[in-house]
């Protein structure tokens, strides 16, 4: 991809948010990450609501979200999202730290992309976050008129 795209991550959680947009940086992929700190923030971000109502029309080419967050759930958030015709393409990855089974099951019959449980080692997680960069930020391609740099 010729362009740089952002992603938007979802995250109460402040160090687990430093330390995702270090290594990204340090990855060079060219993306910037836009955070939002709670699921309402997420959906005021996504539908261009409140303090985001100004923000540019592109979609960013993935949501990277957590599940258990203040005010508005990670499931909450996607369920909304592939309510919605203009964001339902929208590729969503669940990135979080529960391993249960009834969350992974409920996230992809809500429509999640992918789902990525967060490494406790230091090294496995940073790999992590660089294969998800490379993936969703550089090599997936967004149906077109669908969201990303190419709507």
């Amino acid at each position: 991809m010729a362009y740089p795209r952002h992603m938007l991550l979802v995250e109460d959680n402040q160090s687990d948010v430093e330390l995702l947009l270090a290594v990204l940086e340090e990855s060079a992929f060219g993306n910037t990450v836009d955070v939002a700190r709670d699921g309402a923030e997420a959906l005021d971000y996504l539908f261009r609501r409140e303090q985001f109502a100004t923000r540019e029309e592109e979609l960013p080419c993935v949501v990277l979200l957590d599940i258990k967050m203040p005010k508005v759930s990670g499931f909450e958030v996607l369920q909304q999202v592939r309510a919605n015709t203009r964001l339902r393409w929208l590729p969503v990855v669940m990135l979080t730290s529960s391993r249960a089974d009834r969350d992974i099951i409920e996230s992809y019959e809500l429509g999640a992309n992918a789902y990525v449980v967060k490494p406790v080692d230091f090294d496995e997680y940073v790999e992590t976050v660089k294969d998800i960069g490379a993936f969703w930020g550089r090599r997936n391609e967004p149906p077109l008129g669908r969201g990303g740099a190419g709507e």
